[in-house]
This record gives C-alpha cells, sequence and structure tokens, in this order.
C-alpha cells in the first residue's frame, strides 16, 4: 500500500490518509484529496491504475469489486462534496452539523433521486450485494452528523473551518464511471436547492439499533440493479438540466 500512495504522489495525487479498512481480506482505504469535478474523475483512473499495477508488481490481485467476499464488508466509493463560489464554501452556515439551507437543500435533492442515482452509481448486480443491511453499508436515505449508518454522513469537522465543512454521499462504489456518477450527484443535488427540497429531520440514532418499527419508517436504496434503472426511467430530469446529459445517454445506459 505505501508503494500504492509514493506512486500515487509521483503522478500528481495528493493522498489524505491510508489504513486497513474494516474487511478482514486484506481491505485497504488510500483517501485521495478534492478537486474540481472532472479533475477528481481523472484522478480515480489514474488511482485504480495504479492499484492494479503495483498490486501486479508484488504478484497480488486488487480488486475494486463492491462485494467481493460473501458474509463480509464490501468495498465503497464514498464522496465527499461541497460547491464553491467565488471562494467561499456554500455549504458552511449555522444550521444543523454547521450546515448552511443551501448545503441541506443538496442533501434534499440526493435523497429524493437516490433511487434512480443508484442506476448509475451503483451500476452492477454486484453493487446490490454490498447494499444490504448490515456490514457498514450505507442504505438507509437519511443523513446524519458521523453517522456511519446514514446515506449522506456530514464529516466532523474542526470548528470555525468553513473550508471543511461537506456532505459524504456514501451509496457509490468503485465499479461506477466518475465523470457520469459526480455529474449525477451533482445535478441531483442543484436539482434540491433550485427545488428547496427539505430532507426532513437528521437521524442521530444510530439505524442498525433501531427498533424494527421506527427503521422501517426510513426509506431505502433500491435492492437490485433492475430496480434502479425502472427508478432511471421514470426520474431522469434533473440529469437534463445543464446540457450535462442527454435523453439519448439515458436510454443508452438504461439499454
Amino acid at each position: 500500500r505505501t508503494d500504492m500512495l509514493l506512486t500515487m504522489r509521483r503522478c500528481g495525487l495528493k493522498i489524505e490518509k491510508h489504513h486497513h479498512e474494516v474487511a478482514t481480506a486484506g481491505q485497504c482505504e488510500i483517501g485521495i484529496r478534492f478537486d474540481t469535478l472532472t479533475r477528481a474523475a481523472d484522478n480515480i483512473f489514474i488511482y485504480k491504475y495504479i492499484v492494479k499495477n503495483i498490486a501486479h508488481k508484488h504478484n497480488k490481485v486488487a480488486t475494486f469489486m463492491p462485494k467481493p467476499m460473501f458474509n463480509d464488508n464490501g468495498s465503497g466509493m464514498h464522496c465527499n462534496q461541497s460547491i464553491w463560489m467565488d471562494g467561499a464554501n456554500l455549504f458552511s452556515g449555522d444550521k444543523y452539523a454547521g450546515l448552511s439551507q443551501t448545503a441541506l437543500y443538496y442533501i434534499g435533492g440526493l435523497i429524493s433521486h437516490a433511487h434512480s442515482l443508484a442506476a448509475i452509481l451503483s451500476p452492477t448486480t454486484n453493487s446490490y450485494k454490498r447494499l444490504v443491511p448490515g456490514f457498514e453499508a450505507p442504505v438507509n436515505l437519511a443523513y446524519s452528523q458521523a453517522n456511519r449508518s446514514a446515506a449522506v454522513r456530514i464529516p466532523l469537522t474542526p470548528e470555525g473551518n468553513a473550508a471543511a465543512k461537506r456532505v459524504e454521499y456514501r451509496p457509490p462504489d468503485p465499479s461506477c464511471n466518475p465523470y457520469l456518477g459526480f455529474s449525477a450527484m451533482l445535478l441531483a443535488g442543484l436539482d434540491g436547492v433550485k427545488r428547496k427540497m427539505d430532507p426532513g429531520e437528521a437521524v442521530n440514532e444510530n439505524i442498525y439499533h433501531m427498533s424494527k418499527d421506527k427503521s422501517a419508517r426510513i426509506k431505502k436504496l433500491p435492492g437490485s440493479l433492475d430496480e434502479a434503472l425502472f427508478a432511471l426511467e421514470s426520474d431522469h430530469d434533473y440529469l437534463l438540466q445543464g446540457n450535462v446529459f442527454t435523453r439519448d445517454v439515458i436510454e443508452t445506459w438504461v439499454e
């Protein structure tokens, strides 16, 4: 892993952290620093190329499968995001967990469009073997500060550090196309801002430990790729804003 991150650094990637993750069979995390949308997507491909080739050099195989091992934690691609304008972070404010109203509306957009987003962010049948209750999988469409059982997590940041305020969307996995995935998340969030989508109350309780009745009141992500694709067929107008996606692209993706 150290060989991988040193190679990444030589290729221009900025590494924030690296450590062994929760799953038992050699699961690792190398966290890379934020960048603009397109450059961040570029960095994902550089990252994966380096990881696979350095693993091969050491006579090992690296996989980015969402769920490579039965009955063990899967591998996600948690995406931290914030919107900036004129050098200011529009997600920093005086609302829940230090977020702005804009950030809360953005979360509302992510949650509202989560089912159709899943068709792009979790685009393989294996993705839905990861998105099952337990195993730290973010199946619950709720938001919370530092709560890993919610699909949207608000990372803890140093007090007064407005630049670090962000939201983390946890459902995506590394089988997705980051150019399409990052664009789709941004459009969903912006639709929430434009239409002032209320995300509801934050869920501060660990959802995995809730009673069945309380947990049942929280919406869940799709349970299969088919379900996600049906959702995308019926909910995709938000993707057509700003000439980013076209109807042809969406139809071809579903096909």
